[in-house]
């Protein structure tokens, strides 16, 4: 077995919403992928986790039972954890964005993990209304993932939302609970019919475009 530095491929995000153990998994998944790290490296132990980057014991612990659930990294007494295999079938990398999180939000996040954490990477954030931050994060991620599913909710700004929007991929794009005015292009949308603004129609596709 090979020891490797992985303190350098670990990030933790703090301005992400998404849980730290699933932010420490997604990384070492990340350096598998990109092949930084290789089958058989060895990895830090659960202790050293929780000292390097100040989380709990749990939530490092926790991060390797997700890990070793998928078959990613694998464990020998006396040994430590190592990189069991090399071969991740997670190609999808969700940003999910929330304006906040409230009790219906919620369960819109926990049927997201639901359903694809296994598959997917699902990256959290929340922006609690603020366009700034909005922009922001945005701007910040925008070359890192497969799908950008937003909620987009302001309390000032918000008119310019649709520039920010509009940078992204169409076909990387999904709205959910309202649409917004001036967003071009065909893209996924899955709204309340009372937020559809009158320029916008749902085309046969179940695609909002733009008239």
């Amino acid at each position: 077995m090979t020891r490797t530095s992985t303190y350098s491929y670990i990030q933790l995000d703090d301005h992400s919403a998404t849980p730290k153990y699933q932010q420490l998994a997604n990384s070492i998944i990340r350096a598998v992928q990109s092949g930084e790290l290789a089958k058989n490296d060895v990895l830090p132990s659960i202790n050293e986790l929780s000292f390097e980057f100040e989380v709990s014991r749990d939530t490092a612990e926790k991060g390797y039972k997700y890990l070793k659930k998928i078959g990613v990294l694998g464990s020998v007494p006396g040994k430590g954890f190592f990189i069991k295999s090399a071969s991740v079938n997670q190609s999808i990398r969700v940003f999910l964005l929330f304006n906040k999180l409230s009790a219906h939000k919620q369960i819109i996040y926990d049927s997201f993990v639901k359903a694809l954490n296994d598959v997917a990477f699902i990256d959290f954030y929340i922006y609690n209304n603020d366009f700034s931050l909005f922009k922001k994060l945005l701007s910040n991620h925008q070359d890192e993932y497969t799908h950008f599913v937003i909620i987009p909710h302001f309390i000032e700004g918000g008119e310019k939302a649709f520039e920010v929007i509009n940078t992204i991929d169409k076909n990387k794009l999904i709205l959910l609970d309202k649409l917004v005015s001036g967003v071009s292009g065909q893209y996924s949308a899955v709204y309340d019919k009372i937020y559809e603004p009158r320029h916008l129609r749902r085309t046969r596709t179940g695609f909002a475009s733009a008239e």
